[in-house]
């Protein structure tokens, strides 16, 4: 699952990010602590006031939901800036648009099936999907890291202005989306 205090630092870090309460009236996920919407809490057995929900139950659905449950810790242990992008990018857009995204890029990156077969984009990161990352990290190298990370990136990026075109109500969160991109390279680039 990765080194334990990376993967804390990664946790703390997106609660930092995704704040204290919230309940705002343009946001579909409804009350919201540390970024943890009330449906997730419940469903990893959370059932009092989402305003008490503590870090520490935080840390953990995100570890169990969002970084072993979709395979992102596997990712991050052969491309860790990678397996970083897709656990926010699960936080804050689902596990599955994550998924899609690696598999997306990964079917645009392998040459036309020469490097290795064209995965079905069923968002979930499997065995085939670890099998084409490794054949795609062995002919690429860590250079590749560097460019799948901006292609899901730029996938990312284009996703919010879909979502802000298709619901102009969201237009209430897409500079804070875009900052935290902005935050999460800043964050590597220190």
């Amino acid at each position: 699952m990765g080194d334990e205090k990376t993967i804390r630092q990664l946790i703390d870090a997106v609660i930092d990010r995704e704040g204290g309460y919230s309940n705002h009236p343009a946001d579909r996920g409804g009350p919201t602590k540390f970024g943890i919407t009330q449906q997730v809490a419940r469903a990893h057995g959370y059932d009092g006031s989402m305003r008490l929900l503590s870090r520490e139950t935080a840390a953990a659905i995100y570890l169990a939901a969002y970084w072993v449950d979709p395979g992102f810790y596997a990712v991050w242990s052969r491309f860790p800036a990678v397996g970083e992008e897709l656990f926010d990018i699960g936080v804050n857009m689902g596990t599955g648009v994550a998924g899609g995204f690696l598999q997306r890029c990964l079917n645009a990156f392998n040459l036309q099936g020469a490097h290795y077969a064209d995965l079905t984009v069923d968002t979930r990161v499997g065995r085939v999907t670890l099998l084409a990352l490794d054949a795609f990290r062995q002919r690429r190298g860590g250079d590749g890291g560097e460019r799948l990370l901006e292609a899901i990136r730029s996938l990312r990026g284009a996703r919010y202005i879909e979502i802000t075109e298709a619901r102009p109500a969201n237009e209430a969160f897409t500079y804070g989306w875009f900052g935290r991109m902005v935050e999460m390279l800043k964050a590597r680039a220190a």
